[in-house]
């Protein structure tokens, strides 16, 4: 019973083993396409790009009215009185020479106004005797009216404040059309970046794809090479039970043999090695059985470019951050600027209140207009000016940055056009080493079936080969990615 659950679970992991070794044949156009899109790098790059275009909308949308409306909720524990006791108010008229008079309410023979003992005052009538008006007030004089404390009391318990209101901006000293300006700015550095981002992930795609076709091709020669050693120890063997070779000749060989299948052994490795590394770069996982497209080694040949410098520097991405840099640097500098400007600010509002302002503090709600204008006038700001100096000369330094780049830029592309002429003769060397060592190995394995040629110098001329062939597929691989990278030195990518 043991053995056969034994046997069904390692049936299962051979069969998840099978599986999970997925077999997939990619070119290098899918394995960039396929890393593009998987890329993380390059999706953090395109959300770079939409929130700083929400950025720019927001930017633009400063330059229009903004809304708002606001309530608000007070409880006071006091009621407002402006009165601190009841009054008599003189009343006006006119005096017998036509002129306007108040009547004088300590001069009066009637109503005189005297303080009572509890310290609130009252007026006297005709006989001198204190009197309440608003109990008797056919006693009060007519030149005098009664105005009582709680008259001009106001409930002011419970205030409730509402309002809706909108503000425009009108000059702010050119602030706005600068904040504008690094907003966009920003925006187009995020596609830059975003450029930028698959740029890196191309380069690293194609190393990792030609690094798979190098020790690809590495592994297939090897493999050639130990089918000749293992024929020319069959040879040797026979030659040796015939007494036409020595057990020397034979170990010779098969030290070399052995050699020969350490090396292949090695190129295995580290084909699966290269295999997980472009699994890795393309999002696939990494126990993926992938085959790339093998190349013609003698068919590659790289045309050197016609430098267009100002071409270059428009499409190198470096350049373009600069350039925008410089453009907020700029604008920054306008902001400074914007300070030692007026600033003219229009707003519009509605207000409710409760109590009613407008009709005695009555417990309703009623509201009005108004409109008005601000306007902000700098007079002495010594920081401000001091503050613009620091933001020109930093700008002037971002555009000595830019220069400095063009420089480098111009001498990096020179540098790689050169590498490709180099790489054109090395590769056109190691493809008439090629043909030489290879025509040399035919004639070496004729002399030594003739019995011309011992084994000894037929592995001599067979290493030879393998070192040709090994430098044709270095030079080759070498040739693809410099022709990458003088695409990327040159924009062109």
């Amino acid at each position: 019973m043991k053995r056969k659950l034994f046997g069904i679970f390692v049936l299962s992991i051979f069969i998840f083993s099978l599986n999970a070794q997925e077999s997939r044949h990619l070119s290098l156009l899918e394995c960039r396409d396929m890393a593009l899109q998987e890329n993380t790098k390059s999706k953090i790059a395109h959300e770079n790009i939409v929130a700083s275009e929400a950025m720019r909308k927001a930017a633009l949308a400063k330059f229009f009215p903004k809304f708002s409306a606001n309530g608000a909720y007070m409880w006071n524990q006091k009621n407002i009185s402006i009165l601190a006791e009841d009054a008599l108010l003189p009343i006006g008229g006119k005096a017998a020479d036509g002129s306007w008079t108040i009547t004088n309410l300590e001069s009066q023979t009637n109503n005189t106004i005297v303080t009572l003992p509890d310290g609130t005052k009252a007026p006297v009538d005709n006989n001198g005797v204190p009197f309440d008006p608003r109990v008797n007030p056919e006693k009060l004089d007519l030149n005098y009216a009664y105005l009582p404390k709680d008259a001009l009391e106001f409930d002011v318990h419970n205030i409730f404040v509402a309002q809706i209101g909108v503000t425009q901006p009108i000059f702010l000293g050119g602030k706005l059309v600068q904040l504008y300006k690094i907003a966009k700015a920003n925006e187009a550095i995020a596609g830059i970046q975003s450029d930028k981002a698959n740029d890196d992930i191309i380069i690293s795609v194609d190393e990792a794809y030609w690094r798979v076709v190098s020790v690809q091709n590495k592994l297939k020669l090897a493999n050639e090479y130990e089918s000749l050693l293992v024929r020319l120890n069959e040879d040797v063997q026979t030659a040796m039970d015939e007494g036409m070779a020595t057990k020397a000749d034979l170990l010779r060989v098969k030290v070399k043999l052995n050699e020969a299948q350490m090396s292949r052994q090695k190129a295995e490795d580290g084909l699966v090695l290269s295999k997980m590394a472009l699994c890795q770069v393309v999002g696939l996982p990494l126990n993926t059985d992938i085959e790339v497209d093998s190349i013609n080694m003698k068919d590659i040949h790289l045309e050197q470019q016609e430098l267009d410098m100002n071409s270059i520097w428009e499409s190198r991405p470096e350049i373009q951050l600069l350039e925008q840099a410089e453009k907020i640097a700029k604008a920054g500098r306008g902001i400074v600027a914007s300070g030692l400007m007026p600033n003219i600010v229009a707003s519009a509002n509605y207000l409710w209140t409760n109590p009613n302002l407008f009709n005695g503090f009555d417990k309703s709600f009623a509201g009005m207009f108004n409109v008005g204008v601000v306007v902000n006038v700098p007079i002495a700001h010594a920081d401000a000016i001091l503050q613009y100096k620091a933001a020109k000369h930093k700008a002037n330094v971002i555009s000595l940055q830019l220069e400095e780049a063009k420089e480098k830029i111009e001498l990096q592309a020179n540098q790689s056009n050169q590498k490709v002429a180099e790489a054109n003769h090395k590769l056109a060397r190691a493809n008439a080493n090629i043909a030489n060592a290879e025509e040399n190995l035919r004639l070496a394995q004729a002399s030594y079936e003739e019995g011309m040629l011992t084994a000894t110098e037929l592995m001599g001329v067979q290493t030879q080969w393998l070192q040709a062939r090994s430098e044709q597929i270095d030079a080759a691989i070498d040739a693809r990615l410099c022709e990458l990278y003088l695409l990327q030195h040159t924009g062109k990518l």
